[in-house]
């Protein structure tokens, strides 16, 4: 009996045995699974960990870092308006002095007035000049008499000169005949040459008398010319921009820093206007190109005009061309000695390369930039600089068209040191070359 529950035992558990095998894979499949997870857990977790660290360390230090605004450093256009500052005066102006000592008398014109070329401005009351004349005049005629009396006087010294001639052609034939001695006939020959001294004397006396007339009306037609200055006329058509006398005024003639300029006169149809053309652009500036000028009063207006020369030498002191432009103005709104600004469209063969104000800083080697390197750090680099636009400035040498240059340059910012760049905000561009 025993046996057999023995056996019967074996036969319960003989099935059980037979699965336990696919049992222990699965077993062994989920502890290799945990297994691996575990040291793909331990590998992972140190590496997140650290990467992690880095990260923050990162963050931190992008933190720290400064933050600079960076450009990027462009060429100029090739074609740009040259704006300049300009000093607009006259074409033809005058300073009206007196020719003649007086008092004026009338006074026909004033400052605003515009007047024809030969219209009276003044009128001088000049007694004194008037007795001048009158005496001019008398000194004159008692030239004429003179003439005249030496005229008389050089007639009769040729009718003596003829008669002497007669008389001693007698005596040497008388002589020659022996009828006279020659001590006579040499005495009617003395006779001869004195009468003919006296023609001679008597001819120079007549050149001296007529030199004398002519002496004395030279100076009548001087003082009447100077009589007719006492009318002051313009000189030509023009606006009058000073006045300095009125009725009853002292005047002097004369044109030294000691004497009243009567009236100053300006010619104002067509206008000159002069500036000051930089080294950089003298080369793009020629006779006839056309130019626009334009006022803060007249906003609004522009006035066109052309280059009609230059000095043709640069000023030593500030290095720039002094240029004249001529600009019609038949309406006369514009002024002499009104401040102006002129534009003119220049081509450059090798424009320069432009970067913001604010990139750049003076220091005792001269002014810097800072250049954004790779890896995002600073390198000062001494640049030359050229003309100076307001919100943008040339810069002539020590950089190239693409790189990025700083415009925030603050002490923090040194050489090597790293920082954190954005992008500027575009600024309004300044033309490319106007100047100011």
């Amino acid at each position: 009996m025993r046996r057999e529950g023995e056996m019967k035992s074996m036969e319960e558990r003989a099935p059980q045995g037979k699965g336990s095998p696919s049992r222990g894979i699965w077993v062994t499949a989920v502890v290799a699974v945990l297994l691996l997870g575990g040291l793909l857990v331990l590998g992972y977790w140190p590496r997140a960990t650290q990467a992690r660290k880095l990260a923050a360390a990162t963050q931190a230090d992008q933190r720290t870092l400064p933050i600079v605004s960076v450009v990027v450093v462009k060429q100029a256009p090739a074609e740009v308006d040259l704006e300049l500052p300009g000093n607009v005066q006259a074409l033809t102006e005058a300073v009206v002095f007196a020719r003649a000592d007086g008092y004026v008398k009338r006074r026909l014109a004033d400052i605003g007035d515009r007047v024809k070329g030969g219209q009276l401005l003044a009128e001088i009351e000049s007694p004194e000049l008037d007795q001048q004349i009158r005496e001019a005049q008398a000194t004159l005629r008692r030239a004429q008499s003179s003439l005249r009396q030496s005229e008389a006087a050089l007639a009769q010294s040729q009718a003596n000169l003829g008669l002497a001639e007669a008389t001693a052609r007698r005596w040497q034939t008388l002589v020659s005949k022996g009828v006279l001695s020659k001590q006579d006939g040499d005495e009617k020959q003395s006779a001869l040459d004195a009468r003919k001294a006296d023609v001679g004397a008597a001819e120079a006396a007549v050149q001296a008398a007529r030199d004398n007339i002519a002496a004395n009306e030279a100076a009548v037609q001087r003082l009447s010319e100077l009589q007719s200055f006492r009318q002051v006329r313009a000189p030509f058509a023009g606006v009058v921009t000073a006045r300095n006398i009125d009725v009853g005024s002292l005047v002097s003639a004369g044109s030294n820093t000691s004497v009243r300029e009567l009236f100053r006169l300006a010619q104002i149809q067509t206008l000159r206007v002069f500036v000051n053309v930089p080294q950089s652009e003298m080369a793009a500036i020629r006779t006839g190109i056309l130019c626009s000028l334009e006022t803060q009063e007249l906003r609004g207006k522009k006035f066109e005009g052309r280059v009609t020369r230059t000095a043709n030498s640069l000023d030593a002191s500030s290095r720039t061309l002094l240029t004249e432009i001529q600009v019609p103005n038949p309406s006369g709104e514009l002024l002499p000695g009104i401040y102006a600004t002129v534009h003119c469209k220049i081509r450059r063969s090798d424009p320069p390369l432009l970067i913001p104000s604010a990139a750049f800083r003076n220091t005792d080697k001269g002014p810097i930039v800072g250049v954004l390197r790779e890896g995002a750090s600073v390198h000062l680099q001494p640049v030359q600089l050229g003309r100076d636009f307001g919100t943008q400035i040339e810069v002539t040498a020590g950089l190239r068209a693409g790189q990025k240059v700083i415009t925030t340059l603050t002490d923090e910012v040194r050489e090597g040191v790293k920082v954190k760049p954005v992008a500027a905000k575009p600024a309004v561009p300044a033309g490319g070359g106007q100047s100011k």
